[in-house]
């Protein structure tokens, strides 16, 4: 399987865009981390490797990173969009908690079954989907005790 860094340098050359050093350090980053990052919080961490890089430039790479198939845009409910990791991942649902904020990747293959199994009975293409469950995590369940 390709590299997320061939991927990407194969998209912008298909596409007709300039393949760059912020581009790639904000993918190298972005890589580095499994965590739901916003913009601002990816670009706090890329600043740190490049200190004149500016927001707008992050802002555009993940647009292009997630056209390329290597993100996605995930909304947790909480007003932010972040990026999360697509490429060579296994699709996942999230658990969030509304008092910490805190996201649970969970995979099931009992959820893959049912959809699957929904589709097909209603003679259904689907395209993408997503679930979240949003509730009280462990933590701050103990905490509120």
């Amino acid at each position: 399987m390709k590299s997320a860094k061939t991927v990407l340098r194969q998209y912008l050359k298909n596409n007709g865009l300039l393949a760059s050093k912020q581009r790639e350090q904000v993918l190298n980053v972005f890589l580095k981390t499994e965590k739901h990052l916003t913009v601002d919080d990816l670009y706090e961490l890329v600043r740190k490797k490049n200190p004149r890089i500016g927001l707008a430039t992050v802002y555009r790479a993940m647009r292009v990173i997630c056209d390329a198939g290597l993100a996605r845009e995930a909304d947790f409910g909480d007003g932010s969009k972040r990026f999360e990791h697509k490429y060579k991942h296994q699709h996942h649902h999230h658990l969030v908690c509304l008092k910490c904020g805190r996201v649970i990747e969970v995979m099931s293959p009992e959820i893959e079954k049912l959809q699957q199994k929904l589709t097909k009975k209603h003679n259904f293409t689907p395209v993408r989907d997503t679930m979240k469950i949003f509730g009280t995590c462990r933590k701050c369940k103990r905490k509120g005790e």
